[in-house]
């Protein structure tokens, strides 16, 4: 008979600490790696991108909420605070805005600024509203202001602008019993255009201008120098979207009329003058979008000479507004 202890595989190995056999040999395998985690917490869930995405929104509202001043500041920065305020600049702008009682926090003066009856006029209105009136070197103001800015030595500083709704607009205008002639605005950024436009309204008998929330000018300091104080009297209403607004217009029998070079109706003659209207006012360079163009009553062009290719927004809206208002005074007269 063998002697078994002498046979290779026979010969009992020394385990590490695991139990002998095969139950003993793959328990780590059987015990698994745990319990399943929850969906939120696996990287490659929907869930987890919803958390996430929750968590960056979250942060995006704190940081908005210290930055502006309602609430603490997270940053680690001394409690530094984005002043959201707008400056109104050059002598025309600031005495209307004043004139027209727009709110106001600061009135900044250049120092040994050259006074005439504006300025005079300016630091009455000023005194008379216990708005602060400061001193400034000339430096500092043109630290404060746009590069392209001629503030004249004077610079008004107003709370962030505040929109109308265009249909609140519009129903203002016609319970007042006027026939409405507003102007929207397509893809038109230059802010120097919005306040040319602001002033044409204003001068050819208009009641408002529409700016989309996307991809537009805003009413900041540039427009208000550049509309020599009209935008303290002509009301600017903000479209979350545009071409919902023209269809909401249309409802109420307002009639959309889109400048564009290749317009099928000319402008002199249009026979829409005398109905409530909105011309709508396409950028220099690619003029009104599709989805405007398709929604407008008519489509109008203003003839120029073959020489010059197009008229910027500004002055293209200013040459209609004209027409318009021409129209309507010979038709009423």
């Amino acid at each position: 008979m063998s002697n078994k202890k002498n046979r290779t595989g026979a010969v009992r190995k020394k385990g590490l600490g695991k139990a002998v056999g095969s139950g003993g040999q793959g328990r780590q395998a059987l015990e698994g790696r745990g319990p399943t985690p929850k969906a939120e917490d696996r990287e490659y869930h929907a869930k987890y991108k919803e958390k996430k995405a929750r968590e960056r929104y979250e942060a995006a509202k704190q940081r908005h909420a210290a930055s502006s001043g309602r609430g603490p500041d997270r940053g680690g920065r001394g409690g530094s605070k984005k002043d959201d305020a707008e400056l109104v600049t050059g002598r025309n702008a600031v005495l209307e805005a004043l004139r027209a009682n727009i709110p106001a926090t600061a009135l900044y003066i250049a120092a040994r600024v050259e006074m005439d009856d504006r300025m005079r006029e300016i630091l009455r209105l000023a005194t008379n509203r216990n708005v602060p009136v400061l001193e400034v070197m000339r430096p500092e103001m043109d630290r404060m202001t746009d590069r392209d800015s001629v503030h004249q030595g004077v610079v008004l500083k107003v709370p962030p602008m505040e929109y109308a709704h265009p249909l609140e607009l519009l129903d203002e205008i016609v319970d007042r019993d006027q026939t409405p002639l507003l102007v929207a605005l397509d893809g038109v950024t230059d802010p120097r255009n919005l306040g040319a436009i602001i002033r044409s309204v204003a001068a050819f008998g208009g009641q408002g201008v529409v700016v989309p929330q996307r991809r537009s000018a805003g009413l900041n300091s540039a427009a208000w120098k550049t509309s020599a104080g009209a935008a303290a009297r002509i009301p600017v209403a903000m479209a979350s979207n545009l071409t919902q607004t023209i269809k909401e217009f249309k409802k109420q029998g307002v009639f959309v009329v889109g400048l564009d070079g290749g317009g099928e109706v000319s402008l002199p003659g249009l026979e829409l003058a005398d109905r409530p209207l909105l011309l709508v006012v396409g950028s220099e360079g690619k003029g009104l979008s599709r989805l405007v163009t398709e929604h407008c009553d008519a489509v109008v062009s203003i003839p120029i000479s073959s020489a010059t290719e197009s008229l910027n927004a500004g002055i293209a809206a200013s040459v209609a507004l004209y027409e318009v208002s021409k129209l309507r005074a010979g038709r009423t007269a």
